[in-house]
C-alpha cells in the first residue's frame, strides 16, 4: 500500500516535489509515507469520534440538549470558519473579501441558489443522525450508517452514468447482507433497553440518512461540476443556507420548547465538543484527504467500525455476539473491496477465474512482449466511485 500511496502522491506533487524527490528519493517517500498515516489517523478518529460523542451526550443523565440547535450552531461555526480562511485568502483585506462575496454570492445567485437543495438535505441529514445515534448503540449506528457507499453508489449511476465493476456490484450486495444480519441481531436481542429508545426509529432514521447523504453528495458533485468555485466558498453559501434552514427546522419541532427554556438549554462540555466536532471534523478531513487514496479511506472506514464497537464495549457495555461480529465483518470487508482500484480488482477477478489449461503459445524470436495492461490509477475515468470530498466536508 505504501508504494502505491507513494507513487499517487509523487504524481500529483508540484514541480519543486518533483525536483527534490529527483535529488532525495528517500526522503520524499518516506514524507507522504508520515503524511499518509497522518491522514489515516485524521479519518479513523474523526468518523469514530463524532458518532461516539453524540452518543454519549444523548445518553447522558440530566437534562438533555435540543438537537437541533446543535445542528444550527455547527453550521455558524462552519460558516465562520470558511469565511476566516476566505479572510485570510485575500491576504486580510476587508474590502477585496466583500467585493468577492457580493460577486460570488449575490451576483451570480443562480449558483448559490443551486446549492439550496443539497443544503437542504445536509440539514435534514444531520437531524437524521442525532435521531438514529440517540435509539441505537454506536457500534450498531456506525455499521448501518455504511448503507451510504451503496446509496452513493447506486446515485452515480443513475445521475452521473458511472459504471462499476463486478467486484463492487459483489461488494455492495455483501454491504447490504452485512447490514442485514447487524440489524437480524439488533431486533432479535433480547437485553434490556432504555426505555426513551426505540430501535425501530433509530433503523428508519438511519436509511433516511443515509438515502439523503448519497442523492446529496451526488448531486452536489453534479451542479458543482465546471464551477471554480473553492471549497471553502461553497461550504460558506451551504452554511448560509443551512443556518436558515436549521432555524426553520428548529422553530418547526422544538419552538415552543426551546423559547422557553433557551437556546443553550442541556448544553455541557460534552454538547460543545459534540458541535466543534461536527463544525470542525470535517474542514479538517477536506484538509488531510487529498492525501489519502481509496484504500486508504476504505481502512479508515473499517478501523472506525472496529473502534466505536471497542470504545462501545467500554463506555456504554455493549456486547459483541456472534451474528453482529459476523455482519460487521462483512460490511468491513465489503467497504475494503469497494475502495480498491480497478486494477486490483481484475487481478482478484483473474486470479478466482478458473483457466482452461496450460498456456503453449510462444513469443516469436526478435519480436517485443505484448503491452501489459498497466495497474496504474491516477486515471480519473478509471477511479471506483466513493462519496466525494464536498460531501464529507459537509454531510459527515
Amino acid at each position: 500500500m505504501a508504494a502505491v500511496g507513494s507513487g499517487g502522491s509523487t504524481a500529483t506533487a508540484g514541480p519543486g516535489a518533483v525536483s527534490a524527490g529527483a535529488l532525495e528519493p528517500g526522503a520524499t517517500t518516506a514524507a507522504h509515507r508520515r503524511l499518509k498515516y497522518i491522514s489515516l489517523a485524521v479519518l479513523v478518529v474523526q468518523n469514530a469520534s463524532l458518532i461516539l460523542s453524540i452518543r454519549y451526550a444523548r445518553t447522558l443523565p440530566g437534562d438533555r440538549f435540543f438537537a437541533t440547535t446543535a445542528v444550527v450552531m455547527a453550521e455558524v461555526l462552519k460558516g465562520l470558519t470558511c469565511l476566516l480562511l476566505l479572510f485570510a485568502q485575500k491576504r486580510g483585506n476587508v474590502k477585496h473579501l466583500v467585493l468577492f462575496l457580493h460577486e460570488a454570492v449575490l451576483v451570480q445567485y443562480m449558483d448559490t441558489l443551486k446549492l439550496a437543495v443539497p443544503s437542504l438535505i445536509y440539514t435534514l441529514q444531520n437531524n437524521l443522525q442525532y435521531v438514529a445515534i440517540s435509539n441505537l448503540p454506536a457500534a450498531t449506528f456506525q455499521v448501518t450508517y455504511q448503507l451510504k457507499i451503496l446509496t452513493t453508489a447506486l446515485f452515480s449511476v443513475l445521475m452521473l452514468n458511472r459504471s462499476l465493476s463486478r467486484l463492487q456490484w459483489a461488494s455492495l450486495l455483501l454491504l447490504f447482507t452485512g447490514v442485514a444480519i447487524v440489524q437480524a441481531q439488533q431486533a432479535g436481542s433480547g437485553g434490556p433497553r432504555p426505555l426513551d429508545q426505540n430501535p425501530g426509529v433509530g433503523l428508519a432514521a438511519v436509511v433516511a440518512s443515509c438515502l439523503s447523504s448519497g442523492f446529496a453528495g451526488v448531486y452536489f458533485e453534479k451542479i458543482l461540476k465546471g464551477s471554480s468555485g473553492s471549497v471553502w466558498l461553497r461550504n460558506l453559501q451551504l452554511g448560509l443556507f443551512g443556518t436558515a434552514l436549521g432555524l426553520v427546522g428548529l422553530w418547526w419541532t422544538e419552538g415552543t420548547a426551546v423559547a422557553r427554556r433557551g437556546f443553550f438549554f442541556g448544553y455541557t462540555p460534552a454538547v460543545w465538543g459534540v458541535v466543534l466536532n461536527q463544525a470542525f471534523g470535517g474542514l479538517l478531513v477536506a484538509v488531510v484527504v487529498k492525501y489519502a487514496d481509496n484504500i486508504l479511506k476504505g481502512f479508515a472506514t473499517s478501523l472506525s467500525i472496529v473502534l466505536s464497537t471497542v470504545a462501545s464495549i467500554r463506555l456504554f457495555g455493549f456486547h459483541v455476539d456472534p451474528l453482529f461480529a459476523l455482519g460487521a465483518g462483512l460490511v468491513i470487508g465489503a467497504v475494503y473491496l469497494y475502495s480498491l482500484p480497478r486494477g486490483a480488482a481484475k487481478a482478484i477477478a483473474s486470479a478466482s477465474a478458473p483457466t482452461s489449461g496450460p498456456c503453449t503459445h510462444q513469443q516469436p524470436p526478435g519480436q517485443p512482449p505484448p503491452p501489459q495492461l498497466s495497474s496504474h490509477h491516477g486515471d480519473l475515468s478509471t477511479e471506483p466511485f466513493l462519496p466525494k470530498l464536498l460531501t464529507k466536508v459537509k454531510g459527515s
